[in-house]
């Protein structure tokens, strides 16, 4: 159960995207399968299970959430996100243990049941398009995934995978 609940009355005027987010509310479990290197061809991924809590904020408009290992390696990370009113789409921010450092935001909406948000960043010095991709065509048992470009889009390499489902 939410700290503060999300108050429907205040929400009714906002954008239906502003509840995008809703679905993921709460605590989850998430089977984690990440490249170990990328953007080196590698073909090695890494699974692992994390849990996972989100939390609405500011009524609903922002959401924040927390991942972390229980075991070595040590691992946590965070993400933020937050609806802007005036353009009808959310800003996604994340900063874990691996850099310590709040990435630059991946912007974007949901069409149906899949969302797609995109940024600029830079990966082992060098700049990078970034996707953020959410699908919650099964809202029980929604999926991220992660890509990165390393040529302005032309060719992308998706990188990290979560599979949510409640614990």
């Amino acid at each position: 159960m939410p700290l503060f609940p999300i108050a429907d009355q205040v929400r009714s005027g906002w954008p239906a995207g502003a509840r995008d987010f809703d679905f993921l509310q709460g605590d989850w479990i998430i089977h984690h399968r990440r490249l170990r290197e990328r953007l080196v061809g590698s073909t090695e991924w890494i699974e692992f299970e994390t849990p996972f809590v989100m939390q609405a904020l500011l009524g609903g408009l922002g959401n924040i959430d927390q991942c972390q290992t229980a075991g070595e390696p040590f691992y946590e990370g965070v993400s933020m996100r937050f609806f802007d009113l005036a353009d009808e789409q959310w800003q996604i921010y994340w900063v874990d243990t691996s850099t310590g450092r709040l990435c630059p935001p991946v912007a974007g909406r949901f069409e149906g049941a899949i969302g797609t948000f995109r940024g600029e960043d830079s990966h082992a010095g060098a700049p990078v398009r970034v996707t953020f991709q959410w699908d919650r065509t099964d809202p029980s048992r929604p999926v991220w995934k992660q890509a990165f470009s390393p040529d302005g889009g032309v060719n992308w390499e998706t990188n990290w995978y979560m599979h949510f489902r409640r614990p």
